[in-house]
């Protein structure tokens, strides 16, 4: 694609970005067909291929106006269509570029910036946000159906185990999970455990980044890396990886060494740590074997795979955590459509209600048809966004796990 930068980014570092991005595309529209918010509204400024042509106008120098913005804050950035893409098209990169320059030239509406600000300010900082989710949880029934829907209920997370092992991991404690399902990293300790690794965290690690990053606060998200480095960086060499048992942080962290590459203080750091970075899926097939040997026969219910996009287009894992569940003997199944998002997509389904709910509802009449006792996920807005919307439980991976190795344990033999 041919592309004449304006000169308020012309040989900028982000503005070289942008224009390699740029003329990498070639119009194909291959990318149309897998997005999901074209599918529902079947506008081609909905899609990739128009969203990639409204931000070259604007990078160019064209006048941006709230159309413009508002067709950006549509996208999911599900990445959906860098899998589909046949030339390496970088979307997710581009739309962060275009939407901070969008961002600082269209003052969006009162109501809309409120909201905004609250969710940066308020999601990644723990001390702000576990207390108001306890709140809310304590009012809940006071509450419209739709807040319900972002309070979910919370299971206790057990005990983390005392066992000390030669080999560690580091975690990533996150933001909003420690809060809203704090089992879930737990869960992943008594697993790592049982196959003789020790699970360690670092009190001063908080958000990945992404939060603040995807909302056009980018240099408060490059903070927030910043601050987790450093948190990290005294244990890395104790460990042998940093696990995300959130998919959406994994995909964050593992671009920290692209992302701070321009800061002489942290680049190097931050490849290791990038290098080092493995989602929970990553790790687990390792203990395949181990794990299929503690399991008598099938295990537990019959369950449903929704692989997060942050997971299947963001990192480009597949069949996976499919794999690992299989070896443990579970009869787990994809649905149809099972490329396309739930419409979570970290704060989408607050600042784009409709259109989630929309994606959400497709996405369950298509794992329902499986019919399924149990849905996973792999990351904790999938996973509260999915059971918001059905009865059927709704739960991380490796929860499921750590269900069939306690029960395992304590059935005679």
């Amino acid at each position: 694609m041919q592309t004449n930068l304006a000169d308020f980014i012309k040989g900028t570092r982000e503005g070289d970005e942008a224009e390699a991005i740029l003329r990498a595309c070639v119009h194909c529209g291959f990318c149309t067909a897998t997005c999901p918010t074209y599918q529902l509204l079947g506008d081609e400024l909905d899609g990739p291929r128009g969203r990639i042509y409204l931000m070259k106008q604007v990078l160019e120098g064209a006048e941006v106006t709230r159309k413009t913005q508002i067709h950006l804050d549509r996208c999911l950035t599900c990445r959906n269509c860098e899998t589909t893409c046949p030339s390496g098209v970088k979307y997710g990169r581009l739309v962060d570029i275009g939407r901070k320059v969008v961002e600082e030239r269209v003052q969006r509406p009162l109501g809309e910036r409120i909201k905004r600000t609250v969710l940066k300010e308020a999601l990644p900082r723990k001390w702000l946000f576990t207390p108001a989710f306890k709140a809310g949880q304590l009012f809940r029934p006071l509450l419209s159906p739709k807040l319900q829907d972002k309070l979910p209920r919370t299971a206790s997370p057990g005990k983390w185990p005392a066992r000390t092992h030669a080999r560690k991991m580091l975690v990533l404690e996150g933001c909003v999970q420690p809060a809203m399902a704090p089992n879930i990293n737990a869960a992943t300790a008594r697993v790592l455990d049982a196959v003789g690794v020790q699970l360690v965290m670092a009190p001063k690690a908080g958000c990945c980044g992404a939060v603040r990053y995807h909302m056009n606060d980018q240099e408060g998200g490059l903070d927030d890396m910043r601050r987790n480095i450093d948190a990290w960086w005294p244990m890395i060499e104790q460990v042998e990886a940093i696990v995300m048992t959130a998919s959406g942080c994994g995909v964050t962290v593992k671009e920290y060494g692209h992302l701070l590459e321009h800061d002489s203080a942290y680049a190097a750091k931050a490849k290791r740590i990038s290098e080092m970075t493995r989602d929970l899926s990553e790790i687990m097939p390792a203990f395949e074997a181990e794990l299929a040997a503690r399991f008598a026969g099938k295990v537990g219910p019959r369950v449903a795979f929704h692989p997060p996009c942050t997971l299947q287009h963001g990192q480009q894992i597949r069949g996976k955590v499919e794999g690992v569940l299989r070896a443990c003997g579970v009869d787990v199944k994809l649905c149809a459509e099972n490329h396309l998002c739930c419409g979570s997509a970290g704060t989408y389904s607050v600042l784009q209600p409709e259109l989630s709910t929309e994606l959400r509802d497709r996405k369950l009449a298509n794992l329902h048809a499986t019919r399924p006792e149990l849905i996973v996920s792999a990351n904790i807005g999938c996973v509260t966004h999915l059971q918001s919307g059905t009865d059927t439980p709704v739960s991380h991976w490796i929860e499921l796990i750590d269900q069939a190795l306690t029960t395992a344990l304590t059935s005679p033999a």
